[in-house]
């Protein structure tokens, strides 16, 4: 059965192994993980000798431990497991069987396992200490550790055995004691009980051990020191403190991470990796959770002020800070040990049960650490930056709270925010060995950018605490900058003006946090007042002739983000249109691309001030809204896929050009632009585009790709170009936004015969119907009515055969917008086209699917054209639906809508359908009959002849069907809301209908379904007593009951 074994592991493991072997293998194995008499065979498979591959035995013993884990073994079999195994671990490592030792302070290298197997004979002993520690194993921890010792018995210099013994501790620590990982209740309860027997039997011996491992093998072997280190890292957080907490234990730790605690710095006297292993040992003992008063004594108990101190002042960290040699590990470490110390002291004030005693030495300690933390803080290397990060957090949101709750700081905590702000300030700016916008720096600026978010939030609690020193701060930062660009005091690094313009545009946070800078043409706010002297310190400083790239982008968004006070101090615009129509013709790809779009929201705010030089600009950018469409590379190509390659690809750069024709839009037709002269602009814009789209179309016809894309992007162009010109709305009530002046809407009306002509051509294309569709939605703001006339080509070029369910269900939401904004003026169109539009939709809901995208598309679609339905019964154009013209497809639509209204699969569409068909009873149904009126008069007086019969017959009907469906589950949201629309329709059609609807029921539907008797009368009593909020309720309880639920 070994052999058996063996092979299969082997035959499973080799690559070159037939694939029909190699899957009979793995199921061989498979079988073995479920059955627990194979753990005996895999455990002599890994203890035979001579040893069998790495790759058997590693495999055997993961079987093994499969069903240790999954609790297959009874209490006989985890006794075999356990023999079988100590009796190999003191064949292996035990000192008397040649192991490798310590004698006379030299390391002797035996033989012994591979770290993969060794890895996962620690696995198996945890998993058997976790089943047997309580009873059947209780000297567990005595067994591993007699095998560290060597011939003599007195040293544990056995290596194998001590570095197994290390091993194990840090396993099952992180077996019991892992705070990353959450346990159910019952791994918790076991956890909990396992630590409290460990605390009890061998929790001593184990930290003497630690302090016998740590002083026998210093300065002999570093991986040992490593493993003892992490094993008492992982321990000291669940086990006594008062176990390191002694002198002898403690001079270790301080020897080890080059600390003498006698105010001397020792010569290092270990590898680096084991000083910073002691360091974070000594942060571990500090974050251990303990009371506030205990936790501020054992701080100043390990003297932790003087050991960062020490250690800042050593040469790693002092003498060779800013040289390549300098020890960043180290500086982490350090870090990591000043930031949970701070942090802690912060808890500690935090608690209100602490006394004044105990808070004045934490208060100290809070003032002692302090200068530590802006040290790391303001690092040149982040990630030591980022590591006091959390320690800073929690100190301002203390502040914070603190002066909300107190009405103010104490001075000795207000004098802290000052230097941590300027800390702040300055690590925000980026570092001299940094550039900006070299590609093979990408990721180094990404992390600096999250990393100023971080910065940002800091900045934003010392502003929410006192906002007159962030205010002033930020005022002197970015003042002194421009005073000194201003001043030509030499050149001033792009560095600082980065920095000031960046902070600029943080500060608007302050600034506009109030509704904006300006009230009654004043400022808001003290921080507004200062934000606009920046920014007219900005205009006059004449930053944008900087050249670096970054400093034009800042400026661009500067202007962009506070546009108002461009609206107060009028005479800086043609200043900064000058320097965008400059830099929206830059070489630099980035700057070119963003700027287009900045332009556009520039001008876009701005256009009421720009009405005077709108040729001016139009003629200065004429040349970059010449259109020159590039095919894409093929897929492959390129191996740079980037987001920042993507954003400089010819269809992104396009997409940014079209910002170009909005602005120019925005700019022509503001109210004081003379109507001829918006005329003017238009065709100025418009013609060379149309001009060009008619050359390129007969070979586009004729398959050149090129020439249909340069299609696309014109008729994208034309539409873009029609948003910048007009925002009006049809149907819209605002009154700030006015339909074009006719003479517009006349040019606009000739791009839209061209880009049709186009669409009529080209419709197979489904990127030509995405533009057409785009530019559709935006030419009806400039058209108006006149739209109307050129609909049905639209439809026909819109909804061709080849329309996918998504772009039919899109262009059902363009018509939506059209029939509720042209309601006046639609219905003869709207009769005409209704037949063929809806003959595409039903062909498309017709259509089989393939797949997850196509069932989303197909419910789109659905829930769609019962919207357009909606729209046109809410926009009293119902009668079109039953016209001459569209009477045959009446019964098409009402089959759809009860199809759609049975299915419980897709309760929204369902209760959207339910939505249509109240409407329609609502409309269609005639007036209310009253209940309290004469029987005689209880008559029903349907505006559709005969729809009162149609009501009671076909709708009534599919109030059951939901109901009855056992998938439908009144309790969930989607369901309530369909069922609710089910009881809404009943009480509808008893409103129109009254005694005929009861006497249907009662001899028709009710004995159908099989509700009779008193529950039947109940029901009918409760349809006509109760309001419909209450009707409702009562059929979610009748569905419900109706079930046995």
């Amino acid at each position: 059965m070994e052999a058996q074994v063996e092979s299969a592991i082997e035959i499973a493991g080799d690559p070159s192994s037939d694939q029909t072997l190699k899957a009979q293998a793995h199921d061989f194995l498979n079988q073995l993980r479920t059955d627990p008499s194979s753990c005996q065979v895999c455990l002599s498979l890994f203890t035979l000798s001579p040893p069998r591959s790495v790759v058997v035995r590693v495999v055997a013993l993961d079987v093994v431990n499969n069903a240790l884990q999954t609790g297959q073994l009874d209490n006989q079999g985890l006794a075999y497991v356990k023999t079988s195994l100590t009796d190999y671990i003191r064949r292996a490592y035990s000192a008397e069987q040649g192991g490798s030792s310590l004698n006379n302070g030299r390391v002797v290298d035996g033989e012994r396992d591979s770290v993969a197997v060794q890895n996962k004979l620690t696995q198996t002993a945890t998993y058997l200490f976790t089943k047997m520690y309580a009873a059947g194993w209780e000297d567990f921890f005595g067994d591993f550790l007699g095998l560290t010792t060597s011939d003599d018995g007195q040293w544990r210099g056995n290596l194998a055995g001590v570095v197994l013994y290390l091993r194990v501790l840090s396993s099952v620590s992180e077996e019991i004691a892992d705070q990353q990982v959450q346990p159910n209740a019952e791994e918790k309860i076991r956890n909990s009980e396992l630590k409290d027997l460990i605390r009890v039997r061998h929790a001593k011996q184990i930290a003497m051990s630690w302090q016998e491992i740590l002083s026998q093998w210093q300065g002999r072997n570093d991986m040992v020191l490593k493993l003892c280190l992490k094993a008492l890292r992982l321990w000291v957080s669940w086990t006594d403190i008062t176990l390191v907490l002694n002198q002898a234990m403690l001079s270790l730790l301080f020897h080890l991470a080059g600390e003498a605690h006698s105010g001397e710095l020792t010569q290092q006297m270990a590898g680096d990796t084991v000083r910073n292993g002691a360091i974070d040992t000594l942060t571990e003992i500090v974050a251990k959770k303990m009371k506030a008063v205990d936790k501020v004594e054992m701080i100043y108990f390990l003297d932790i002020p003087g050991v960062v101190a020490r250690l800042i002042a050593s040469e790693s960290l002092h003498d060779l800070k800013d040289t390549p040699r300098y020890d960043t590990d180290l500086a982490e470490a350090v870090a990591r040990l000043v930031n949970t110390a701070t942090y802690d002291v912060v808890k500690s004030l935090d608690t209100g049960s602490v006394d004044d005693q105990i808070r004045q030495n934490a208060d100290k300690l809070l003032e002692i650490f302090l200068p530590s933390i802006l040290r790391f803080f303001s690092d040149e290397y982040d990630e030591v930056c980022s590591t006091v990060i959390p320690s800073l957090t929690e100190l301002l949101t203390y502040f914070r709270r603190l002066g909300k709750t107190k009405g103010g700081l104490a001075p000795h905590y207000s004098s802290m925010l000052s230097p941590i702000l300027n800390a702040i300030v300055m690590k925000m700016k980026y570092d001299e060995t940094s550039s900006w916008g070299i590609e093979d720096e990408q990721t180094d600026e990404a992390e600096f950018q999250e990393l100023r978010k971080r910065l940002q939030i800091l900045q934003q609690t010392i502003a929410a605490i006192d906002p007159s020193l962030y205010i002033d701060t930020l005022s002197n930062v970015v003042g002194q900058t421009f005073g000194n660009l201003r001043m030509g005091q030499g050149q001033v690094d792009w560095r600082d003006l980065e920095l000031a313009l960046h902070e600029m545009y943080l500060f608007g946070e302050l600034a506009v946090k109030n509704g904006g800078l300006y009230n009654k043409s004043q400022p808001s706010s003290l921080a507004a007042e200062r934000l606009l002297g920046m920014m007219q310190q900005m205009m006059e400083s004449n930053i944008a002739s900087y050249s670096h790239p970054v400093i034009q982008l800042q400026y661009m968004e500067l202007c962009v983000r506070y546009c108002p006070f461009f609206e107060n101090q009028a005479q800086f615009i043609g200043q900064a249109l000058e320097n965008f129509v400059r830099f929206v013709h830059h070489d630099h790809v980035k700057v070119k691309a963003r700027s287009w779009y900045l332009f556009q929201r520039f001008c876009k705010h701005l256009r009421a001030q720009m009405g005077d030089i709108a040729q001016t600009v139009i003629r200065a950018i004429g040349d970059l809204l010449i259109i020159k469409a590039e095919l894409p590379e093929d897929e492959g190509s390129e191996d740079d896929t980037s987001s920042e390659a993507h954003n400089q690809s010819a269809a992104a750069m396009f997409d940014s050009q079209l910002y170009l024709f909005e602005a120019i839009g925005s700019i022509s037709s503001t109210s004081t632009v003379p109507v001829s002269m918006q005329v003017l602009y238009a065709q100025a814009v418009m013609n060379p585009l149309i001009s060009d789209l008619h050359n390129h179309l007969d070979p586009a016809k004729n398959g050149d790709e090129r020439a249909a894309l340069q299609i696309h992007h014109i008729i994208m162009a034309l539409g873009t170009l029609a948003r910048g010109f007009s925002t009006w709305m049809p149907g819209s009530s605002s009154t700030t936004t006015s339909p074009p002046p006719e003479a517009v809407s006349e040019e606009f009306a000739l791009a839209a015969e061209a880009i049709l002509v186009a669409l009529e051509s080209l419709k197979s294309s489904i990127n030509i119907r995405a533009a057409c569709r785009s530019s559709f939605s935006r030419l009806v703001c400039v058209l108006g009515p006149r739209i109307l006339i050129q609909l049905p080509r639209w439809i026909d070029g819109l909804l061709a055969q080849s329309s996918t369910k998504d772009e039919m269900a899109t262009f059902l939401k363009l018509l939506d917008q059209i029939v509720y904004g042209f309601k006046t003026e639609i219905f003869n169109i709207l009769d005409s086209l209704l037949t063929p539009l809806l003959q595409r939709v039903f062909a498309g809901l017709a259509e089989p699917t393939a797949g997850t995208d196509d069932e989303i598309q197909l419910a789109e679609l659905r829930r769609e054209y019962l919207n357009f339905l909606l729209v046109i019964l809410n926009n009293d154009l119902g009668s079109v639906l039953v016209s001459s013209v569209n009477q045959r497809m009446f019964e098409t639509v009402i089959a759809t809508i009860e199809h759609f209204a049975k299915d419980a699969n897709d309760l929204p569409t369902a209760k959207l359908a339910f939505s249509v068909l109240i409407r329609m009873s609502s409309i269609w149904g005639g007036p209310d009959i009253s209940p309290s009126s004469d029987p005689s008069n209880q008559t029903a007086l349907p505006a559709l002849q005969g729809f009162d019969h149609f009501m009671i017959t076909r709708f009534s009907p599919l109030c059951w069907v939901l109901p009855d469906n056992p998938i439908v589950k009144p309790s969930d949201h989607p369901a309530r809301q369909a069922l609710g629309e089910v009881a809404s329709l009943q009480k509808v059609i008893y409103a129109k209908t009254s005694r005929d609807y009861l006497t249907y029921l009662r001899q028709v539907e009710f004995k159908r379904i099989g509700f009779e008797g008193e529950p039947a009368e109940e029901y009918l009593r409760a349809l006509v007593s109760m309001d419909i909020k209450a009707f409702k309720n009562f059929f979610l309880a009748f569905v419900n009951q109706r079930r046995g639920n």
